[in-house]
């Protein structure tokens, strides 16, 4: 284990599986891993546990080379999680304009100036903003991209080399992406194929896939009829395959289909140019195998537990050729396994630990040549005379680059990972480049460690690699330290003055190699080779054309800028995409330490402020008072004839819901309605009720069946005596009780009832409080805000009925005939 730093997941692991014995400790580890690229569906999918638990959220740093300042995000939800991604994932130029903007004093204090270079997705708006804030800061900022090579602005920082005026560039990468064109057909192939390339090394589709002995590794991975199925339900990365072979114009997708053990067998949508279409999910290797005898590739996206066992399940299989896996920390013991069985078979592994290969205008593994703008920019689309091969994936992007600006371009390229023992080596594929006609350069970035570099020397001075080579191995300041160093891949570190870079680079040069004097110089060793090449006529560089297009994906074009749609929804009550749900503006932690209650949650959410105390109590006492009012009335009866029936809650609650109305508590609105206008008005109560009676109109909220003036409802008077004492204004109230005066004089049981009187006293409420304006509270009245109070507090005893019928095991209801009246038309009693 000291041969390689591990991560604190890897760590974990090991410790919980062979020291920790007991089950109790071991089910304590519970861990989900996060990129830009994670479906959060598919993430819930596997670890339903992330909705229940308190989570910690940090990066999966190396042990004892990490600091956590700021990295880590304790006690949170799930949403809480994402919240604390969103600024931190894959979005580091934030919080390094912040830092230059917060320590700007100190850095004018020391003269400090600033060289930038990136790549990516989107650079460009990247070293915009970087340069914005040199210039609003007053700090000396330089800013590069992908035309400047990634190490050259350490030679400009010390001085040792001019630093250039950099023309101003493209607001944005949408340049490569926007169809000028219109046009949704398959666009043409960008050139024609170039005079040094030779199509004899193509493979026709197969047929059929026959069962076979073991047979020699073949010299070519890749063409354009490639088939191959990706293990994991990794959606970005296909669809980046499907994008390529789409500008790459291909035939058909390269992707056959995918394998994923958690599911069962369905399909999964894919973009393919401007149409959507279907790639088959398998549940199990068989199946995918014997429905696509096509494919000869496997592209393994299985995590570090799982990549041998399912890599040694895929070499049972004879028509596949070639694997890639991608994972990284697999036991070095079981990757020598799998090295070895794949010799057995003649299959050619790339990796473990890469991000796979590219051969441009055919096929790319997964998220080879990163983001579709980054493929184009480096003219992956066509295949140009250089091959290349290195051992990380993030530095075969730059040698595309490199190659693209300084060839006619990539022919094909290889990461073989950076483990100690990579399933293909170096030697493997320089001699597959010597042997492919296509191929007239080979461009070779090593690294400190190992032996391989030598066998490339032997190669040449045996003369079995002929073709010029250029190579460079990285590591050469490892010299400067008095001890030992591990850089950043398992196998980069030298164990013997033999395997340091500085020694490697030596003796490749010695060999015939052509090694520039330092990384900078690479791409200009390459450049001089490419062009004694053409100038002897072995490249005949081809005419160039212009890009092929590909439709932007929307939710790309958005980030972009580049479009705005009208949102779907607006809301303005709740706020959930933060650290912490929100309400109306006031974070959840602060409803319950200020104990607002449901008076104060239901005043944010239905009126958008905090409403007083005694409001809140108002409203919390009204929800008590409408809570139930037996099983006889049409609402409660609805709900207790479809427990019976064997519905669901949910189903139980809308019948009795349904019910609700101007006859059957929806008078809560009626009455505001009414007695408001009548008050505004200026007309006097008697008047009120005498209009009413003229116009054959019942006075909503006035009368019951059972109560009287003789036998009050004890719930207006809990409410009557409350408001009376608490609010500080009630005249439609008052208005409302000199109305059930004249109303009882006439009959007793016309009452003020219990919908009437929460209806006007809600209406004084509003008025009244302070906290609305008078507009503000006329509108919530008529677009029917309290009846909502009726809804929410007849709810609870909707479900009291439901429950109360589940937990007696009452039966199906069919109403008696003795209590129904059967009144038929006289011909048919006759």
């Amino acid at each position: 284990m000291s041969a390689k730093a591990i991560s604190e997941q890897t760590g974990k692991e090991l410790l919980y599986k062979y020291i920790c014995t007991t089950s109790a400790i071991q089910n304590r580890f519970k861990y989900a891993r996060v990129t830009p690229d994670t479906d959060w569906a598919r993430l819930l999918q596997d670890h339903p546990w992330l909705l229940s638990q308190s989570l910690v959220v940090k990066p999966d740093q190396l042990i004892k080379r990490r600091g956590k300042l700021g990295l880590v995000g304790v006690n949170l939800t799930l949403e809480g999680v994402k919240s604390w991604l969103k600024p931190r994932l894959g979005q580091e130029a934030t919080g390094i304009v912040r830092a230059i903007r917060d320590y700007q004093g100190p850095l004018k204090e020391h003269e400090v100036t600033i060289f930038v270079r990136r790549g990516g997705p989107n650079y460009q708006e990247g070293l915009r903003v970087m340069g914005e804030v040199g210039k609003t800061t007053g700090i000396p900022i330089h800013v590069f991209g992908t035309e400047t090579h990634m190490t050259a602005i350490v030679g400009m920082a010390l001085g040792h080399r001019p630093i250039p005026n950099q023309p101003p560039t493209a607001a944005h990468t949408a340049n490569f992406l926007l169809n000028a064109s219109g046009s949704t057909s398959t666009p043409a192939p960008s050139r024609t194929a170039s005079f040094s390339e030779s199509r004899a090394d193509e493979v026709a589709p197969a047929k059929k896939a026959k069962p076979a002995m073991p047979q020699g590794k073949s010299a070519t991975l890749f063409s354009r009829h490639t088939k191959a199925i990706v293990w994991g339900m990794q959606t970005r990365a296909v669809q980046g395959m499907l994008d390529f072979d789409y500008v790459c114009s291909r035939d058909e997708p390269s992707v056959a289909a995918m394998v994923y053990p958690f599911t069962g067998d369905h399909k999964q949508k894919f973009y393919w140019g401007h149409k959507e279409i279907l790639i088959p999910v398998f549940k199990n290797m068989a199946d995918a195998m014997k429905k696509h005898p096509e494919v000869d590739v496997l592209i393994n996206f299985a995590s570090l537990r799982s990549a041998y066992d399912s890599t040694i399940e895929t070499m049972n299989y004879a028509q596949i050729r070639t694997i890639a896996i991608i994972a990284e920390g697999i036991p070095e013991a079981l990757t020598r396994k799998l090295i070895k069985k794949a010799d057995q078979k003649g299959v050619t592994i790339i990796g473990p630990a890469t991000v796979g290969g590219i051969k441009p205008g055919c096929f790319k593994i997964g998220n080879t040549g990163g983001m579709l703008d980054n493929i184009l920019a480096s003219k992956l689309y066509r295949p140009g005379s250089v091959a290349y091969v290195s051992r990380s994936g993030g530095m075969s992007n730059e040698l595309n680059n490199i190659i693209s600006r300084t060839t006619d371009g990539v022919y094909e390229g290889v990461a073989i990972g950076g483990d100690r023992y990579p399933g293909s080596t170096f030697m493997d594929h320089v001699l597959r480049y010597q042997d492919t006609p296509g191929v007239k350069m080979i461009v070779v970035l090593g690294e400190i460690g190992g032996t391989e570099e030598y066998k490339i020397c032997r190669g040449i001075k045996e003369g079995r690699i002929t073709k010029p080579v250029v190579c460079w191995c990285i590591g050469t300041c490892a010299t400067m330290f008095s001890s030992e160093v591990q850089f950043g891949h398992a196998g980069a570190c030298a164990n013997q003055a033999s395997e340091t870079a500085v020694a490697k680079n030596q003796a490749l040069k010695e060999a015939g190699v052509y090694v520039p004097p330092s990384f900078d110089e690479l791409g200009e060793i390459i450049q001089s080779v490419y062009e004694d090449l053409v100038a002897k006529g072995v490249i005949v560089p081809a005419q160039e054309v212009p890009p092929p297009t590909v439709p932007m994906d929307y939710s790309w074009a958005r980030e972009l800028g580049l479009i705005r749609k009208p949102a779907s929804f607006m809301t303005s009550i709740c706020d959930e995409r933060g650290q912490e749900l929100i309400y109306a503006g006031m974070p959840i932690t602060e409803v319950f330490k200020e104990e607002m209650g449901i008076g104060g949650v239901l005043g944010l959410l239905w009126f958008q402020r905090r409403l007083p105390k005694y409001a809140c109590q108002f409203v919390e006492m009204c929800l008590m008072v409408t809570a139930d009012h037996g099983p006889a009335v049409s609402g409660a009866h609805n709900t207790i004839i479809c427990a019976r029936a064997g519905k669901d809650l949910v189903s139980s609650l809308t019948s009795g819901l349904l019910t609700i109305g101007d006859r059957f508590g929806g008078a809560l609105d009626a009455a505001a309605k009414m007695f408001s206008k009548a008050f505004d008005s200026g007309i006097i109560p008697m008047e009120f009720v005498n209009k009413m009676k003229k116009e054959g109109k019942l006075i909503m909220g006035i009368g019951h069946r059972v109560k009287s003036i003789n036998n009050p409802d004890m719930r207006v008077q809990i409410l009557k005596d409350y408001v009376k004492q608490h609010f500080p204004a009630t005249p439609l109230l008052d208005y409302a009780l000199e109305v059930e005066k004249i109303t009882t004089s006439k009959k007793p049981n016309l009452i003020l009832n219990v919908d009437g009187f929460i209806g006007v006293a809600f209406v004084d409420m509003l008025r009244n409080c302070g906290s609305f304006t008078r507009e503000e509270a006329d509108e919530y009245i008529d677009i029917g805000a309290l009846n909502g109070i009726f809804v929410l507090g007849r709810s609870m005893g909707f479900i009291g009925h439901y429950l109360d019928q589940k937990r007696l095991k009452q039966g199906l209801y069919r109403h008696p005939w003795d209590d129904i009246s059967y009144v038929l038309p006289e011909h048919m009693s006759m």
